[in-house]
């Protein structure tokens, strides 16, 4: 299965506007640079107080849909 690694960093006052309604997805940069637009509701177990922060590998099926998002260690 494909899968591409991405390092956020979205501060609390970023995701804001998703959660007020004014942005549903966020655009991150993998590690090998492509750019990748995600819909927000993927962060939402990550989220904490201070935002959303770590790695995380992001995979894929072969037709490009999302399968799993899941931080690593």
């Amino acid at each position: 299965m494909p899968s591409l690694v991405l390092d956020i960093a979205l501060p609390a006052e970023r995701l804001l506007a998703a959660y007020q309604g004014h942005a549903n997805r966020v655009l991150l940069r993998s590690r090998d640079g492509r750019r990748i637009s995600l819909p927000v509701h993927h962060l939402r177990p990550f989220v904490t107080r201070e935002g959303v922060f770590g790695s995380f590998e992001l995979e894929f099926a072969e037709q490009g849909q999302l399968v799993g998002l899941h931080r690593l260690r």
